[in-house]
């Protein structure tokens, strides 16, 4: 079975909106959108660089789906980012949307049926790990069903007080091992989070 893998961008408080860019999501009257941009330096970088060296699927909410397909097909060839584009203009892209006419982008396919079952099923198949970026409302879905194997965080040294945030009420409870970590010049954590079972309770008051 593969694994599904949850990358994002996320403040102190939990909101993960907009992070690249005030027009990426300014719904809500967000308006500060491009939060992490004063943090971008070879450290952010290294870590998509090493997040990108394994093979994997694209796995896409509807929104982060447009936002991708509006930018990396037209990188130009001098860009940085041109690896990365070809990279992600190569592999296969799964979509959860009921507007299946729209995608365009090369290897898109529109994910058929309720989502948890269509992720189910996904990751039955043989093949690549499955690699999620921004897509909130799909990922909190996700997690409320208890399909996120790992989560790769990046958290910033920002409180954003409102915006849309990764996790919901409703994710189900889990306990997780902490893989990886790392901090940036600029103060970011760098985390790699498993899922490691069922959460652990107990109790600090004295036992006769």
């Amino acid at each position: 079975m593969r694994k599904l893998i949850v990358s994002a961008f996320i403040s102190l408080d939990g909101v993960i909106q907009s992070p690249g860019g005030p027009r990426e999501d300014p719904s809500g009257e967000f308006r500060l959108g491009g939060w992490i941009v004063p943090y971008a330096d070879e450290a952010t970088g290294q870590h998509l660089h090493d997040l990108l060296s394994q093979p994997f699927d694209l796995l896409l909410g509807r929104r982060t789906y447009g936002i991708f397909a509006s930018y990396w097909p037209r990188v130009p060839a001098d860009s940085n980012s041109r690896a990365i584009a070809d990279l992600f203009n190569s592999v296969p892209k799964h979509v959860a949307t009921h507007r299946s006419d729209t995608l365009d982008w090369q290897n898109s396919h529109a994910l058929e049926g309720e989502l948890a079952d269509a992720i189910r099923a996904l990751k039955d198949r043989h093949g690549a790990n499955l690699l999620t970026f921004g897509s909130g409302d799909m990922v909190r879905q996700l997690l409320a069903a208890g399909l996120v194997d790992e989560l790769r965080l990046l958290i910033y040294p920002v409180m954003l007080g409102r915006g849309k945030r990764l996790f919901g009420d409703d994710a189900a409870a889990s306990a997780l091992t902490l893989a990886h970590s790392a901090s940036t010049p600029h103060g970011v954590l760098v985390t790699r989070y498993l899922r490691n079972g069922a959460v652990r309770t107990g109790t600090f008051e004295e036992v006769d």
